[in-house]
C-alpha cells in the first residue's frame, strides 16, 4: 500500500507510509494478519512491512526483532525472553518442574493480570491461530526440539504439556478453583511436575 506525500514545492509524490502516529498500529495489524495466515517462521518482516505499506526498516525501528513484533501483535504484556532463557537452561530430567516454576512465575508476576487478559481475549473470540503460533513457534519451540525423542514425538509431547499448563491457568486464574487457586508454587510442582515430566521424556503410549 502506498500513500501520497507532498513535497516542499507543493507537488504530490508517491511513497511508502512515513513514520507517524498511525504507523505502529498499521504494522501491528499487518503482523497479526500475516502471522495468522502463514505462521511465525514464514511471516517475514519484509512481507509484514509490505502489507502495512511501510519500509521494513520502520518495523525494526518500532519493534526490534520479529519475535518482539509478534509479542506486540498478540498483546502479551511481558517479554518472554527471560522466561524462555531460564527454561532452556533447565536440565532435561527436571524440565517439567522448570516449566511449571517459570510459567507460574510469569502468571503470578505484576504482568500476570495482562497475561490472563490476553488469554481471555483469545478464548472469547480472538484469533486462535496467533496463540497456537505463540505456543508452538516461540514458547515451546526450544522445548520441542530438546524432547524430540524418538524423532517426531516432540510436537505431541509439547502439545500435551500445553494442555496441562493451560488447564492450570484456567483453574488458577479464571475459574479460581480451590485448592489450585491458592496452592503454592512448591505444591503445584509436587502435584503436576511428574505428569509434565512424563509428557516430556517418558512413554506416551500405553504399554
Amino acid at each position: 500500500m502506498t500513500t501520497r506525500a507532498t513535497s516542499r514545492s507543493g507537488t504530490s509524490r508517491s511513497g511508502r507510509r512515513p513514520g507517524n502516529s498511525g504507523t505502529r498500529e498499521a504494522i501491528i495489524e499487518a503482523a497479526r494478519q500475516r502471522f495468522s495466515e502463514v505462521g511465525f517462521d514464514k511471516a517475514s518482516v519484509r512481507s509484514i512491512a509490505a502489507k502495512a505499506g511501510v519500509d521494513s526498516a520502520l518495523v525494526h525501528h518500532y519493534f526490534g526483532t520479529k519475535q518482539d513484533l509478534f509479542v506486540a501483535a498478540v498483546a502479551i504484556p511481558i517479554d518472554p525472553t527471560p522466561v524462555l532463557r531460564h527454561i532452556a537452561g533447565t536440565p532435561l530430567d527436571r524440565l517439567g518442574e522448570g516449566l511449571i516454576r517459570n510459567i507460574l512465575g510469569a502468571w503470578d508476576s505484576p504482568a500476570g493480570v495482562g497475561l490472563v487478559a490476553a488469554f481471555r481475549s483469545v478464548v472469547g473470540g480472538g484469533d486462535p491461530a496467533l496463540i497456537r503460533t505463540f505456543l508452538l513457534d516461540i514458547a515451546l519451540r526450544g522445548v520441542r526440539e530438546r524432547v524430540d525423542s524418538p524423532p517426531g514425538s516432540g510436537l505431541e509431547r509439547v502439545t500435551a504439556v500445553a494442555t496441562q499448563m493451560l488447564g492450570i491457568l484456567v483453574m488458577r486464574k479464571i475459574v479460581e478453583l480451590e485448592p489450585i487457586a491458592s496452592m503454592s508454587h512448591d505444591d503445584l510442582v509436587r502435584v503436576f511436575a511428574p505428569t509434565l515430566q512424563r509428557y516430556l521424556t517418558g512413554t506416551l503410549t500405553s504399554p
